[in-house]
């Protein structure tokens, strides 16, 4: 029995275990299952996801050589030069804009040297001479860009030359009108000149008839103030109207700064502080130029300035260039200039002024330079900006107007006074009779040359002539003059003139001339002129 129940007892032992051993065998069965089956889902995602890529790529690739086909298509159509250069600046690519511009075959550009300069960032004009010697104006702008996986130079030039032609065209147009305007101006200058001329004969020769105590004097003493003033605007007019040489005379910088600032600053609700140290050397220049000059800058920095504020006007004696100098600064607290606006503001007819005619700094600038100065700026956006003048100093001294009138009181001396406008040879003559002269008066140059040949024949010749130096449909002073030369290689003679086209006020001496005195001008002015011309004749 023992045996038996022993038997049976192993047989279910085995029978477990094996039904052990099969349960985690299906166990095993189902976790690989599940394992394959999750392993084929995602093989399945992945797929999915590969093709979903996949069509991306090629949504990619369609829109990639769509755009390709656009820029070639931008490319070669583009009226402007396209060329790409390697950094060594030889040519790897143009466009047909490009071959058309250079006049050459592709094959005679690609490979050779681009052979203009490598700016990049910046717009520069160039010339292309083509083949036919043609020449053509081209603006270019260079970018560096990487083409087929290389640092390259792109260059877009743009065929300007019509458009500088119409520019070309424009400012002489410009130029033309301003011209006629100048001529103008200056016709009105010279009238006005010689009817002011005749305004301050009559005040002065009323002043000599009056008492200084008496009240009548007084206002004749603001009545010439006033055709003072006139004079300074006439002259203004003449600067515009002829560009020419400056007619100088030794000058206090302080006394025309201060009296021209506060005569442009009247009636402003801007302030002005002066800083002029004593000691500031003289300077030889044309008054009426300079004055319009710190009238142009002093008006700009009110403009600069609508709310109020103060302009600081200064001068000083400056070495530049071991060379002393006056220099004049004109400091506003305004808008200040933008920077891309500073190299253009002294360019004739540049302006951001709605209203301007943009030759106000072009005029100083102009004026300036004939004195063989400088002008020059500095400015900040929204801080202000300053000029500065730079005037050469003259080692001369200054003889001011109450020493010309002490040195010279009495006139005396024949003289022969030619001008075509006979109200005021009238008061001329009238006045310098009055200072002792011996006055014989003609209207024009041919009247003069007799005048003066009969009084060389006769035992009492003329000690000076002055001469006008337009007269309208007849002879004037430098036609005259060189008669007069002829006739006698020792006249002495002063030239005189409200407006000139010519150089001949500023250069008097080139033309046989002793003297200057330009219209309108003062009795006492003519006076002195006189007294200097006859004192070199030893008479």
């Amino acid at each position: 029995m023992s045996i038996l129940h022993k038997t049976h007892d192993e047989e279910i032992k085995q029978f477990q275990q094996e039904t052990a051993h099969r349960q985690r065998t299906e166990d095993l069965v189902l976790e690989i299952n599940r394992e394959l089956e999750e392993s084929v889902q995602k093989l399945f995602d992945i797929k999915k996801s590969l093709e979903e890529k996949n069509r991306e790529l090629e949504n990619a690739y369609a829109h990639l050589h769509t755009s390709e086909t656009n820029l070639n298509t931008i490319i070669e159509k583009n009226a402007d030069g396209i060329v790409i250069v390697d950094k060594d600046g030889i040519i790897l690519f143009v466009n047909p804009a490009a071959i058309t511009l250079f006049g050459r075959k592709p094959e005679e550009l690609i490979g050779n040297a681009f052979g203009f300069p490598i700016l990049v960032g910046e717009a520069a004009e160039i010339d292309i001479i083509r083949q036919a010697k043609e020449r053509v104006l081209v603006e270019m702008h260079l970018v560096e860009i990487e083409w087929m996986e290389k640092p390259v130079y792109l260059a877009s030039l743009r065929d300007i030359t019509e458009r500088r032609k119409m520019e070309e065209g424009l400012k002489n147009a410009e130029a033309s009108k301003f011209e006629s305007i100048g001529i103008l101006a200056g016709g009105i200058a010279h009238d006005f000149n010689n009817i002011l001329t005749i305004i301050i004969g009559q005040i002065s020769l009323a002043k000599m008839y009056s008492d200084p105590g008496d009240k009548i004097f007084e206002r004749l003493q603001d009545a010439e103030k006033a055709s003072q003033r006139a004079k300074n605007l006439t002259q203004q007019l003449l600067t515009f109207a002829r560009g020419g040489e400056p007619i100088k005379k030794i000058t206090a910088i302080p006394k025309l700064l201060e009296d021209t600032t506060k005569f442009a600053m009247s009636g402003s609700n801007v302030g002005c502080k002066f800083s002029i140290p004593d000691g500031v050397c003289p300077v030889e220049c044309d008054e009426g130029q300079i004055s319009q000059v710190i009238n142009n800058l002093i008006f700009n920095a009110k403009e600069s300035m609508p709310q109020g504020g103060m302009i600081e006007v200064g001068a000083e004696n400056r070495y530049r260039e071991d060379k002393m100098y006056v220099m004049v600064s004109i400091r506003d607290y305004g808008y200040g200039i933008p920077n891309e606006h500073l190299k253009k503001i002294f360019d004739p007819y540049f302006t951001t002024k709605q209203k301007g005619s943009g030759m106000g700094l072009a005029t100083a600038m102009s004026i300036i330079k004939k004195h063989n100065g400088y002008i020059e700026v500095k400015s900040m956006l929204g801080k202000g900006t300053t000029f500065f003048i730079f005037l050469p100093a003259s080692e001369k001294e200054i003889v001011y107007e109450k020493e010309k009138r002490r040195a010279a009181i009495n006139g005396y001396g024949k003289i022969l006074l030619m001008d075509d406008e006979e109200s005021l040879l009238e008061i001329t003559g009238a006045i310098l009779e009055e200072f002792g002269y011996q006055v014989q008066k003609t209207l024009n140059g041919q009247e003069a040359i007799e005048q003066y040949q009969k009084a060389m024949e006769s035992a009492y010749p003329f000690d000076v002539v002055v001469l006008d130096l337009t007269i309208p449909g007849g002879m004037g002073g430098k036609e005259t003059m060189q008669r007069l030369l002829e006739i006698d290689p020792e006249v002495k003679a002063i030239v005189s003139s409200g407006y000139s086209t010519d150089h001949v006020m500023a250069e008097f001496g080139k033309y046989g001339f002793k003297d200057v005195v330009s219209k309108p001008y003062n009795p006492e002015e003519m006076h002195h002129a006189l007294q200097k011309v006859i004192c070199l004749t030893g008479a």
